[in-house]
């Protein structure tokens, strides 16, 4: 299963110098994966503690905190032997142990050409942080692109990174796209949907559809645990609320979020903020601000914190939560709902760092998603879930804000001419089509 992040984390090891790596992400999207069987390989030994898994390595951490001294602890807790110069330590779930979290501070003075790599999913939650001594990286559900790494069919892999055009392309990337809805990004979804790919249909749903529903349980048992001075009960109101929200609004696009009926008792921003802000930090749902008027870089200058729209980390998840079915994704063809392709996009964009995003509102007019360039351009970006393209608020926009390039994403083939200024793209190349135009 290839992960791009990889890419980044080769960069980080052959550099001469180098702060450790903190890999921050929710639980199981696959940050050991990653670090241990991926980045590992390229290592001569790898020495892993995990604090969830095994409380007592925190003793290391309680005396000094020099380098070696906590590297001579670890390898007696450990009984392995560590090689600074040729092995890669990794400090797992390292959120449980907030000294360990400390102590890459030290890590990045004392000893930076150490390789050590950390990874925790409460990473947001933490007292303390080491600001300015770590390279950090979030990792997300795995990407359409990483789904389609993971079929293994190489000649699907070859038209999709190749961007091809053709009918033959577009109806097997759709078909791969309508199981990525269903599947999501979940590593563990991913890997049944294809480990089972010669089971029957049903075997195959219900492998993904029970590890979805542990993954769901999972997170709701992280509320009590880690929820801290937030109410438990309203993190889990808030985390139900946003796929019972998204699916209210059919094929219109997704509207501000409501506070009213989510909590008793409990009916504006002010008193929700904490419970989405832990949803947030906790990288289980993603933010989207409304901006009003004519939209001006940088756009984070012109939101406003209480008007905002949530989704969730990871459309598979959010099908499940949804109890929609395979059948019923399959059979809505081209024309599923346009909340679906919404959250899609939010994620892609999400995996490429934009986050959170921005859309655009004015009147009865509404664009799903704005992305400046990096000239500074405002960009917007057009979902249409269906095959009807044409859509009144893209010309409103236009209209009102003269766009240098604007950009539609759809269920359709697109547009092939890549040069001229209203593009239109199939739904699956987002990652490549705001990836490639420079946006943030």
């Amino acid at each position: 299963m290839q992960r791009t992040l990889l890419n980044a984390l080769i960069a980080w090891k052959n550099q001469p110098m180098r702060k450790p790596l903190l890999i921050d992400g929710a639980r199981q999207t696959g940050k050991t994966y990653l670090l241990q069987e991926l980045f590992g390989n390229t290592f001569a030994n790898i020495l892993r503690i995990d604090f969830l898994e095994n409380p007592g390595y925190k003793q290391a951490f309680d005396g000094s905190l020099s380098p070696d001294e906590l590297l001579m602890n670890i390898e007696l807790l450990t009984n392995q032997t560590f090689n600074p110069e040729t092995d890669l330590l990794i400090l797992d779930e390292i959120g449980e142990c907030e000294r360990a979290v400390t102590s890459l501070k030290y890590f990045a003075e004392k000893a930076p050409s150490y390789f050590v790599a950390a990874s925790g999913s409460n990473i947001g939650l933490l007292n303390t942080f080491p600001v300015g001594k770590v390279e950090q990286y979030n990792l997300r559900p795995l990407t359409f692109q990483e789904f389609i790494y993971a079929s293994n069919e190489q000649a699907l892999i070859k038209a999709f990174e190749a961007q091809a055009s053709t009918a033959a392309v577009h109806t097997k990337l759709m078909e791969k796209l309508t199981d990525y809805f269903f599947t999501g990004g979940m590593p563990e979804a991913v890997s049944a949907w294809y480990q089972y790919k010669e089971s029957s249909i049903l075997e195959r749903v219900e492998k993904v559809s029970k590890i979805h529903a542990d993954l769901v349980e999972g997170y709701r048992r992280d509320f009590g645990k880690y929820s801290g001075k937030v109410d438990a009960g309203l993190i889990e109101a808030i985390f139900k609320a946003v796929p019972s929200q998204l699916s209210a609004v059919m094929d219109e696009s997704v509207k501000r979020f409501k506070f009213k009926y989510v909590h008793e008792r409990k009916s504006r921003y002010q008193e929700l903020e904490g419970g989405i802000t832990w949803l947030e930090k906790c990288r289980l749902v993603l933010k989207n601000h409304p901006i009003e008027g004519y939209p001006r870089s940088p756009l984070a200058a012109y939101r406003k914190e209480n008007m905002l729209k949530l989704f969730l980390m990871d459309v598979g998840l959010l099908h499940h939560m949804l109890g929609i079915h395979y059948k019923e994704i399959k059979q809505q063809g081209y024309e599923y709902k346009g909340y679906i392709a919404e959250n899609f996009v939010q994620q892609e964009l999400a995996a490429l760092g934009i986050d959170p995003t921005y859309s655009w509102n004015d009147a009865r007019a509404e664009i799903e998603f704005i992305v400046a360039d990096l000239e500074g351009n405002i960009i917007p970006i057009e979902v249409k879930s269906g095959q009807r393209t044409r859509a009144k608020s893209l010309q409103s926009y236009i209209e009102k804000c003269n766009p240098h390039k604007t950009i539609k994403l759809t269920g359709t083939q697109g547009s092939s001419v890549l040069e001229q200024k209203h593009l239109v793209f199939p739904l699956y190349y987002t990652e490549h089509v705001v990836k490639k135009r420079g946006c943030s």
